[in-house]
């Protein structure tokens, strides 16, 4: 079977209940909003296919639900994620301290070391309770992308995904480029003219000797 994609990348979602993680997921894979979305009941996901730099990007994203009750069922979705996606509502100072308290030791407890994060902060369309500064600033502490967003609106969500896929897909073809090694002693001359090097030498030793 062909593959329709160049890379394929997992992505999982996670964040408190209420949020709008599930709103955020149905903006960016089918551009929709439906104020009425149901509460996730375990784990959901969606595909969603990008094009990046003449390479196709494929994303499996996983929506876990928030709620307490689920978080033993939806651990065992961090395994093997390249990417997470952690959100908070702007409007809520509560949700935007449970990263710190509790989402973030989730990801270091079962994600991969090297896995790539990012922090959304979501329903940009309202009026904030969190400050984009305090945000952005804890972001840069630990070491992830930051947007704040609106799946109501649309605004900024396709820009957070595809920022978090390019950054995956460069790293991926940078881990995958054949590595450089310098021949023994310095030189970088190609192995073959150094062979054709030795060889003339050769010669016009055993010319001088005639």
């Amino acid at each position: 079977m062909i593959k329709d994609y160049d890379h394929l990348f997992k992505l999982v979602i996670i964040g408190n209940s209420g949020v709008g993680k599930s709103s955020l997921l149905l903006r960016f894979s089918d551009d929709q909003f439906n104020e009425s979305y149901l509460t996730t009941i375990g784990v959901d996901f969606r595909f969603r296919t990008l094009p990046i730099d003449q390479k196709q990007v494929k994303l499996q994203i996983w929506d876990t639900a928030g709620q307490e009750r689920f978080r033993t069922i939806t651990s065992a979705y961090y395994k093997g994620a390249d990417g997470i996606v952690m959100v908070y509502d702007v409007t809520s100072e509560n949700s935007f301290q449970d990263i710190d308290k509790f989402w973030i030791s989730e990801v270091e407890s079962y994600a991969e070391k090297n896995v790539e994060l990012l922090l959304i902060g979501n329903k940009s369309d309202l009026e904030k309770q969190v400050s984009t500064q305090t945000a952005q600033e804890y972001a840069k502490s630990k070491n992830m992308e930051f947007f704040e967003c609106s799946a109501k609106t649309s605004d900024s969500v396709q820009q957070a995904f595809l920022t978090l896929a390019r950054k995956l897909m460069n790293k991926k073809e940078q881990l995958n480029k054949p590595k450089q090694y310098a021949p023994q002693g310095g030189s970088t001359q190609p192995r073959q003219n150094q062979s054709l090097s030795n060889r003339n030498n050769v010669q016009k030793q055993d010319k001088g000797c005639c």
